[in-house]
């Protein structure tokens, strides 16, 4: 039995989208027939995406986004709507990660790391969450209520790893995050999920893989190999879907099995 998930006539906005898994994930929306709205601070590579989606023969638009700034976040969404149509489908990606012991964070460093991956994924949910359950409640016009929205964890957010602890925090906020959200906006058909990957070969770290200690970290891992952006292409599809109707709050672990 084959399946298709067909995402034609959906708009996607994808934070975090100039490259790594934010890159892979706006691709795979694409070929599902959504229109991607490419949201993140890097434009010139934004464009250079939307381009390759456009002679794939997707649709993408490139919309500047700074989650760290809320002004940015209202005027990215805004721009979405009006370029693209109503959001349908938010991936919540933008993301960054520091390595330093506890003892040597500083508050620039907290400021830095939970601004963009607790506070700004809350509030780019909750700028698209608005307009979502406005639509749900016959409040704004549209022509399919309800929504999906996947906020990007981190297995880190399950199972702590030294000298990331403050990235290890401000991932498990976003998992209790997603199950906030899914819990006080399911009622109103806005499927509210997580995925939690594991450790991914992206061009951002490709480089520390070919050390030694890189190497030796993935001898370690359960099944000593790391993931591709692509890997999570299956997970994300799923709960984009509308057949997903019956998932909400869900934390899906995309680690192969590192954080058991």
């Amino acid at each position: 039995m084959s399946y298709n998930i067909d995402l034609a006539g959906r708009v996607a906005l994808v934070t975090g989208a100039s490259g790594g898994l934010g890159a892979q994930f706006a691709r795979t929306l694409a070929k599902a027939g959504a229109g991607v709205a490419l949201a993140g601070r890097r434009v010139e590579r934004l464009k250079a995406l939307r381009a390759e989606i456009e002679a794939d023969g997707g649709d993408a638009h490139v919309v500047a986004l700074d989650v760290t700034d809320h002004a940015s976040i209202k005027a990215a969404v805004a721009r979405t709507e009006t370029e693209m149509g109503t959001i349908d489908i938010l991936v919540n990606n933008s993301g960054v990660a520091t390595t330093q012991r506890l003892t040597e964070v500083t508050p620039q460093d907290y400021d830095y790391m939970f601004d963009t991956n607790t506070k700004g994924a809350f509030f780019v949910a909750q700028e698209v969450g608005k307009r979502m359950l406005a639509r749900a409640q016959g409040a704004a016009p549209g022509t399919f209520t309800g929504g999906r929205i996947v906020n990007i964890a981190s297995m880190t957010g399950l199972k702590v790893y030294g000298t990331m602890g403050v990235y290890c925090m401000s991932k498990a906020a976003v998992i209790h995050m997603t199950r906030a959200m899914a819990l006080e906006w399911g009622r109103y058909g806005i499927n509210v999920n997580a995925i939690c990957p594991g450790y991914i070969d992206t061009e951002m770290n490709h480089h520390q893989w070919q050390t030694d200690k890189g190497r030796r970290f993935v001898e370690m891992l359960p099944r000593q190999r790391l993931g591709k952006p692509e890997d999570l292409d299956a997970v994300l599809m799923m709960l984009c879907a509308n057949e997903s109707h019956f998932v909400n709050g869900a934390v899906v672990q995309a680690d192969d099995g590192y954080a058991l």
